[in-house]
């Protein structure tokens, strides 16, 4: 199975927890103090939120989970076959889980994290010494969980402003 992934930053978790909890009809599969996600069915999306976009809010990546290292591999395959830029990060931690991903961007530099979910941990990433090859440091060099490409801020996207008739 193929899962829609969405990150996004916020202020409040708490009150963010509490909306998309009402606006999909159900409670988050994991919350953390500064973290939680949905693992909706229908549609099928990983839809995750942290408080770690370092006082910037708004969309931080986009991606696609996969339940095999079958898919994740037919993944990179067209990512390379489209001349994409991508990152291989391999085995990593990131978000409160083990996993093994790859990242590509598009032209915009908008990050698509392709990954497939290996298990849990404790918190938010381990040390990358435990978690991954020495040669697989992309997301630990770039500074940030979850994040292949330094940016000061996530991806601003259009909020309809109370009162306003735009998107």
């Amino acid at each position: 199975m193929k899962r829609f992934h969405v990150h996004i930053h916020v202020e409040d978790l708490a009150r963010n927890i509490d909306f998309y909890s009402k606006m999909f009809g159900v409670q988050p599969a994991r919350v953390e103090s500064d973290y939680a996600k949905w693992m909706l069915e229908e549609p099928a999306v990983n839809f995750a939120i942290s408080t770690r976009g370092q006082g910037h809010v708004g969309l931080d990546h986009l991606g696609i989970q996969v339940d095999d290292e079958a898919d994740l591999a037919t993944l990179k395959t067209q990512a390379q076959a489209a001349d994409l830029t991508l990152i291989d990060e391999g085995a990593t931690t990131c978000c409160y889980a083990r996993s093994d991903k790859h990242w590509v961007l598009d032209p915009q530099g908008l990050p698509w994290e392709h990954f497939r979910t290996l298990g849990s941990i404790p918190t938010f990433r381990a040390s990358p010494d435990l978690a991954q090859p020495a040669s697989a440091t992309a997301s630990a060099e770039a500074g940030a969980c979850c994040t292949p490409v330094k940016r000061t801020q996530p991806f601003p996207i259009p909020v309809k402003q109370a009162g306003s008739a735009c998107c």
